[in-house]
């Protein structure tokens, strides 16, 4: 384990001896979010590391004190702890300490683009102490796709709440209703969803190859069937609804759904028994008849 009076930070950090900055500022980003106090709240051990990893890249990444470091064997330390107000989130903390205009964001599900490394930590004097962390909640975008995006999966640029721009690949095959989650990166260290909407004006919804539409009919269509035109993604067909079709019936037009690498997907229409809002005195009759004629069913 390393000692904290005289620690050696090529270790700390994971690095051999003489390590460029390429590979000096990779190593911090890992290490960093490995240790961060706002991805460690059960490690009671966390906010000692992470301030030593931050001690170890102050010295290593500024030529004046790596030097007196190696030649005396003794880090030079800061007086000030620039963490007494509070650790800020990861995502801020990077962004001080790199000096980055946008920095890295990290997703479990769906990984958006890296950042650009635009400088280093000032040589002359060390970055001013980060703001404390502030708490937040998680965050959902809405995100509209068309068929063909879904299908393929396509790239969302995504402003976070500090103004940041990060780039997302959506998954091939997504579907309407599915949830991306890009873990971390909301402030506090909460997460951002985005929630994918894949529909057609026409109604019709995109799940992977499938496509699903919702068929309302009123109580005589559905109780004696009917012929109805419904629409497709390559336009409208005839559909044959069968008698006593009840709602959550599911028909299936082979064929009518997307197509990829050789393999086409259905369209299923699923039924929907609406009753009007509004039934003249005729309509009412005959319900009434037809809840008498139920009724007496049920004595026999």
């Amino acid at each position: 384990m390393t000692s904290t009076a005289n620690p050696d930070y090529w270790s700390l950090l994971g690095l051999p001896p003489g390590s460029d900055q390429v590979q000096l500022k990779r190593a911090f980003r890992r290490e960093a979010r490995r240790w961060h106090p706002d991805l460690n709240a059960n490690d009671g051990h966390a906010e000692e590391r992470f301030k030593l990893v931050n001690e170890a890249y102050a010295v290593l990444s500024d030529p004046r004190k790596r030097a007196a470091w190696e030649e005396q064997s003794e880090p030079r330390r800061e007086t000030t702890d620039p963490f007494a107000q509070g650790f800020p989130s990861f995502e801020e903390y990077l962004s001080v300490v790199l000096g980055l205009e946008q920095t890295e964001q990290e997703s479990v599900d769906v990984p958006p683009s890296g950042f650009s490394e635009q400088g280093d930590w000032p040589a002359t004097s060390p970055p001013p102490p980060p703001p404390p962390v502030q708490a937040s909640e998680n965050l959902e975008t809405l995100v509209e796709l068309t068929p063909e995006q879904a299908l393929h999966g396509t790239s969302v640029e995504l402003e976070l709440g500090d103004g940041t721009l990060v780039e997302v690949e959506t998954p091939s095959l997504a579907g309407d209703g599915w949830r991306l989650r890009l873990a971390g990166v909301a402030r506090g260290g909460y997460d951002h969803f985005l929630q994918l909407r894949v529909q057609t004006e026409d109604g019709l919804r995109v799940d992977g190859l499938r496509v699903l539409h919702r068929l309302e009919l009123f109580p005589p269509d559905a109780a004696l069937g009917c012929a109805v035109n419904v629409p497709t993604l390559s336009g409208p067909v005839t559909l044959q609804v069968p008698p006593g079709s009840s709602s959550g019936r599911l028909l299936r037009l082979r064929g009518r759904g997307l197509e990829l690498d050789g393999r086409r997907g259905d369209q299923l229409v699923e039924i929907v028994v609406v009753i009007p809002a509004e039934l003249d005195e005729a309509e009412c009759a005959l319900y009434r008849r037809l809840q008498e004629l139920a009724l007496n069913e049920d004595d026999f």
